[in-house]
């Protein structure tokens, strides 16, 4: 049989007007107490008449107070701190037109304290009235078992407030305890759940509460993410975290917890994206991504979709690579002309007659060899001809089709290179700044970023791999350090970076805090369940042409800000075009398979910054 309260819920939405019904009988006797409590619980005979004639006054002053801020509209069974504040509001209107409609009709010998007291009784009373009802709706009804998974919150008492609110409107948990951030909260209760204990207790009090699930409400990147995952993952406590803002923008996203994922422990905060200047560029225009298989090419061309592009032409030499992007947008943008191009941006022709059927209005170029080790040893003449040759090549179609804009993703390595790849992209911006001056049309910059998480080739994906294979995690040295970011949240900023620079500029994009690798390789092994002695790290010292820093910018450059807090400008002297002559010369002249150490000679005299090891 149906519980009374879910009987009096089916009601209330069914029967036309019964929240209005139940709000007017309620300000109807808070008319009438206010009568007794003005007349010590007895009112006169004269009075009592009075009461009577005047209380069609009142629900007709305290209706259009609640009508007037749509408090009826309220969910009963869901009410908040919100609704109650609305409801607050519309009684205290209403108050104040029922006074201007009794003072106004004058009438005779009205006991004024009434008026006061009737709004505060009218506000206990539907105030009270849906705390009851929501109250009443989740109270299990006894014997009932009760199939919700236990679950404690790890946080500070704010962060715990905020996840107390995010789960009640999601089934299948019961939250048993807070495990604070600060001793000094132990003993005490928020919304009705305790406070069992600090963090460093955290493995004791699940222990004795029994529960073996526990939702981090820390924000992203907090230490006490990074405590809780480094502690206790592997020793039988399933972490979880809330998901964030954007990811609850995700088609077929149910917003429930789910486990704490890497991007959550190095925690970046989202990018704010100008929308409107974005969607102004994309709509109804013609982009061009080359390198769109990779991992930020693919997501540049995810990212751009969203903006309500006319036409992505999307270029890529792996034919499979091409052909997984394809299904994907086929499937998310159906609307979308799409077209897939399987063509090497080294090929000048192919990629002008490409460009030249579809006059791109946006070019962003994300095709390059980036694997700084694989690029030193033998593949030297490789990254020149795809990483400088391929942006040339890219950057002067981009000028001769009328391109608004050209971008090109480039990375910290450039800064001081001490490999050829590193060099190699310096030389790319230095080429892209020659070709900004000779098509001055097209705006063409250039942008800086650090290591993106599990983009193709990266550590992420390698560690990944080892874990799965038990083992040992390859660190090259325990002091090594990098900055990273998310693939999203990369190409987010490669766009705000495009639509925001002057042609010529090199922006550098805000990294955060560089993170030692070998904590990386922990904290994934960590997520994986397993333990560092499961799982050992081995240290196999620096390769070729690496660093143990990583830098966004050279000892000779400085910065200016930009409006956006999370991109910088780097100041550096133009490009007359002399590079890209030289560049063309030289690798015409080399040939297939150049001498590496006159290669790596010559390069110096181009980046002089470049420093071989």
């Amino acid at each position: 049989m149906a519980s009374l309260p879910l009987r009096l819920g089916a009601w209330l939405r069914r029967v036309p007007g019964a929240i209005w019904l139940t709000d007017l009988a309620l300000t109807a006797l808070a008319w009438w107490g206010a009568y007794w409590l003005r007349f010590n619980f007895e009112v006169p005979a004269r009075y009592f008449g009075q009461m009577l004639q005047t209380t069609p006054l009142a629900l007709l002053g305290m209706a259009a107070g609640l009508a007037l801020l749509q408090v009826p509209r309220q969910s009963w069974r869901h009410v908040g701190l919100a609704d109650l504040r609305r409801l607050a509001a519309g009684v205290a209107l209403g108050g104040v037109l029922t006074t201007a409609l009794v003072m106004g009709l004058r009438v005779q010998d009205f006991p004024r304290a009434v008026l006061p007291l009737a709004t505060l009784l009218a506000l206990v009373a539907l105030s009270g009235a849906r705390a009851l009802w929501r109250s009443v709706g989740e109270r299990r009804p006894a014997g009932t078992p009760d199939a919700r998974q236990p679950l404690l919150v790890l946080g500070s008492l704010d962060e715990a407030d905020q996840a107390l609110r995010t789960l009640k409107g999601i089934a299948g948990w019961r939250v048993v305890g807070i495990v604070s951030a600060q001793a000094a909260d132990a003993g005490r209760t928020l919304q009705g759940v305790p406070v069992l204990g600090a963090a460093p207790a955290l493995a004791e009090i699940a222990a004795a509460a029994q529960v073996r699930t526990v939702l981090l409400a820390s924000a992203p990147g907090a230490a006490l993410r990074r405590e809780a995952l480094l502690r206790w993952s592997g020793s039988g406590l399933n972490l979880l975290t809330l998901p964030a803002p954007e990811e609850l923008l995700v088609p077929g996203s149910a917003g429930r917890p789910r486990k704490v994922q890497l991007e959550d422990l190095l925690g970046r905060a989202p990018v704010q994206l100008d929308v409107r200047g974005l969607s102004e560029l994309f709509a109804g225009q013609t982009v061009l991504v080359t390198g769109a298989g990779g991992s930020i090419g693919a997501e540049l061309c995810r990212q751009i979709a969203r903006f309500g592009v006319a036409r992505l032409v999307c270029l890529d030499m792996s034919e499979i690579a091409i052909y997984q992007l394809e299904q994907e947008l086929r499937a998310t943008h159906p609307q979308m002309q799409g077209l897939y191009y399987t063509a090497n941006v080294r090929e000048y022709e192919r990629l002008r007659a490409i460009a030249a059927q579809h006059r791109p209005a946006v070019v962003f170029h994300a095709a390059a060899y980036k694997h700084v080790p694989l690029m030193e040893d033998g593949n030297e003449v490789e990254a020149l001809r795809t990483n400088v040759l391929g942006t040339l090549h890219a950057a002067r179609v981009a000028g001769e089709v009328g391109a608004a804009r050209f971008v090109l993703v480039s990375t910290d390595k450039a800064v001081n290179p001490t490999s050829v790849m590193g060099a190699s992209k310096r030389l790319a911006e230095r080429v892209l700044q020659g070709v900004a001056v000779q098509w001055p049309g097209t705006q063409c910059v250039a942008v800086r970023f650090g290591n993106v998480l599990g983009s193709s080739g990266s550590v992420v994906p390698l560690f990944a791999a080892q874990i799965a294979r038990g083992g040992p995690v390859t660190v090259t040295h325990p002091e090594m350090v990098r900055y990273f970011m998310t693939i999203p949240e990369a190409a987010q900023l490669v766009l705000q970076a495009g639509l925001m620079g002057r042609s010529g500029q090199i922006y550098v994009l805000d990294m955060g805090e560089p993170v030692k690798i070998v904590e990386l390789a922990r904290m994934m092994i960590r997520l994986s369940g397993q333990t560092e002695d499961a799982v050992p790290i081995a240290f196999t010292g620096l390769r070729p042409g690496e660093k143990l820093y990583e830098e966004l910018l050279a000892d000779d450059e400085t910065t200016e800000p930009t409006p956006h807090p999370k991109l910088r400008v780097a100041k550096l002297g133009a490009d007359g075009g002399l590079a890209a002559q030289v560049v063309e010369q030289w690798l015409q002249q080399a040939g297939p398979a150049p001498d590496a150490a006159a290669l790596r000679a010559w390069l110096q005299t181009l980046v002089p910054e470049y420093r071989p090891r």
